[in-house]
């Protein structure tokens, strides 16, 4: 699996923000994948060191339609935490 396919994209949410200032960063990623191909993913995108991976998995939501129901899909998201040394993800800055 290519690292941009691990990392779907970045959660940009109040308490993301927050979390930004203890070197912590928010992605989306693969359901499939796990905390070490998160690790080496983020290492290889933004040239950063990693110190921890935290991952959560949520359930798809049930959602109707007039007389049809459904599930949404299913998501799981990391929060990074990077070393002291290392520097910025680019991607928030902006």
């Amino acid at each position: 699996m290519d690292a941009r396919d691990i990392i779907k994209r970045p959660v940009i949410t109040e308490r993301s923000t927050d979390l930004m200032a203890d070197k912590k960063y928010t992605f989306e990623v693969d359901v499939k994948a796990n905390k070490t191909q998160v690790k080496d993913a983020i290492e290889e995108i933004f040239g950063v060191n990693v110190e921890k991976v935290n991952i959560m998995n949520y359930k798809g939501k049930f959602k109707r339609m007039g007389k049809f129901g459904g599930y949404t899909n299913k998501r799981r998201k990391a929060i990074i935490k990077l070393t002291a040394d290392s520097k910025e993800i680019e991607i928030f800055e902006a």
